[in-house]
């Protein structure tokens, strides 16, 4: 069997502060030693590595450090973390590795550090380089401190990406092309783009703010769309897009519905194997992870995935690309037939949301605005 590539994801649950939008596994640091927080989460971490037991000779192919903020933790966290998985697994030897950071906790020192230890690209959780909507946000760090992480890390990394949001409450056209102008001034060959959405279990949820209308949210999407492709960036994902050879190739891996193995608290893992593709989550609260791990138990739910899972899960992530996938991906990636979802297909095409055509499948520009409606039509009982 040839698998899928393989990635990591390695989850650092902890942050100063939990922004009202976010539905993360976050928690805010109640505890104010990091380091004692970090030595422990990082022997957790480790033992659960040790406990993989996938197929020899499966190279990883990136590794994403997510959160949370990963940022609090020192570079020779990573390097401990790094160096166990080249030396469990292996690592590809163009291997994609991503640090998210967020401009609150900008350390210069750390910065060079994680460049050191191998980390090869930066995304920095900006949102907005507007003191108003940063506030509006919660967000821990002013634009004069965004401005100055992401001008270091366009210095230090190979890659890196700035992640905005759109939509916000009171945001105006020229608050949003002040804002693409200021990314793209310091130098960054990828921008992730987000429409802010209100999501159950966060603050914003119980106390909603007052935010634009669909006809201003649409406004406000093509402005950006408009912007960045004048500036030579591809919207090459839903809310991706990058300059030539700068795409995420961790994040593409879960678009191509690759493997992964999800490490540390609340962590995902897909992984193929037999013909068989499995799920597991690991236990979410860090407490409960710690703990858990120092009796090498890690996961709160494993399960094989069904024929209506696999054909719902990989429609989910490959029609996020706007080039959208090869027929033969869908059948060496799920291992079933194109022809079980002519019917779904046909239902997309009926309605304009597909092209399929010499044996490519892409969402149309309605089915990329119309996406969830998109794929209900392969969410089968």
């Amino acid at each position: 069997m040839q698998y899928p590539p393989l990635s990591v994801y390695i989850h650092i649950p902890w942050c100063i502060h939990k922004c009202p939008y976010c539905d993360f596994n976050s928690h805010e640091f109640k505890d104010q030693n990091i380091k004692n927080n970090e030595e422990a989460y990082t022997h957790a971490l480790l033992k659960q590595i040790e406990n993989y037991n996938i197929e020899p000779n499966r190279p990883i192919h990136s590794i994403f450090f997510g959160g949370g903020t990963p940022s609090l933790f020192s570079p020779k966290a990573f390097d401990t973390l790094i160096k166990k998985l080249e030396n469990t697994f292996g690592l590809d030897k163009n291997c994609e590795i991503t640090i998210e950071a967020n401009p609150g906790t900008f350390d210069k020192k750390h910065f060079y550090g994680y460049r050191d230890v191998g980390i090869n690209r930066m995304s920095l959780g900006i949102q907005s380089f507007n003191q108003t909507h940063l506030k509006k946000l919660e967000r821990i760090h002013s634009p004069k401190e965004a401005a100055s992480a992401a001008n270091l890390a366009v210095r230090i990394f190979d890659k890196v990406n700035i992640d905005l949001m759109f939509a916000l409450p009171s945001q105006s056209l020229s608050d949003v092309k002040e804002d693409i102008t200021k990314a793209l001034e310091i130098g960054t060959s990828h921008i992730s783009y987000y429409h802010l959405t209100i999501e159950p279990n966060t603050f914003f949820y119980k106390f909603p703010p007052q935010l634009p209308d669909e006809e201003k949210s649409a406004e406000i999407f093509d402005l950006i769309s408009n912007e960045l492709n004048s500036a030579k960036f591809e919207h090459y994902e839903t809310s991706a897009y990058a300059k030539k050879n700068s795409q995420c190739l961790h994040n593409l891996n879960y678009w191509n519905f690759g493997d992964y193995l999800g490490i540390g608290a609340g962590a995902h893992s897909k992984l193929s194997c037999e013909g068989k593709i499995s799920r597991k989550s690991c236990f979410k609260n860090p407490r409960d992870y710690i703990k858990n791990a120092n009796n090498h138990k890690f996961y709160d739910d494993e399960k094989l995935l069904s024929e209506n899972d696999l054909i719902f899960e990989f429609m989910m992530n490959a029609l996020r690309l706007n080039k959208g996938f090869n027929q033969s991906l869908f059948e060496q990636r799920t291992n079933l037939p194109i022809s079980i979802i002519d019917k779904e297909l046909s239902l997309a095409k009926d309605k304009k949301l597909i092209i399929q055509k010499n044996g490519r499948i892409k969402p149309t520009d309605l089915g990329q605005s119309f996406l969830n409606e998109l794929l209900q039509i392969f969410l089968k009982d």
